[in-house]
């Protein structure tokens, strides 16, 4: 059994060969690995990624008290407003019972509208934080 010499032709082969079975699925995936890499960066400098789109209930020290998406909402709180919120907290965080309490201020938050026919300047309330503490 002799070998085949190793012409430019059979080299050719075996390199495309090596190129579409293990090259190119390796570049696939580490440009895949970048792209997502990417958008987690801009969504964290965004805002908090589990808050997005949310009204955040946060007390004076800075704990979450609730999150309600702002898609349902019909208006936001005032200042000076008693909410009675369930008080689960981010994560199941079972610090904060349920009960009243009083609005002390409200920040929005907003970002440079992404929609494809926008006016210039046009931007999107993104995230509402209102600062309560307890009325218990």
């Amino acid at each position: 059994m002799s070998l085949l010499p190793l012409t430019p032709q059979l080299l050719n082969a075996y390199l495309g060969i090596l190129c579409s079975i293990v090259i190119l699925p390796t570049v696939a995936a580490t440009y895949y690995q970048a792209f997502k890499a990417r958008q987690e960066a801009r969504a964290a400098r965004e805002g908090s990624l589990h808050s997005r789109n949310c009204l955040e209930f946060v007390t004076s020290d800075g704990s979450c008290v609730n999150l309600i998406p702002l898609e349902t909402l019909h208006t936001l709180p005032m200042p000076g407003d008693v909410v009675l919120l369930p008080g689960d907290g981010v994560g199941g965080d079972s610090r904060f019972a349920p009960g009243a309490y009083r609005v002390d201020r409200i920040e929005h938050i907003y970002t440079p509208a992404e929609m494809k026919k926008k006016r210039p300047g046009e931007a999107r309330l993104t995230k509402a934080v209102a600062l309560v503490s307890s009325l218990h």
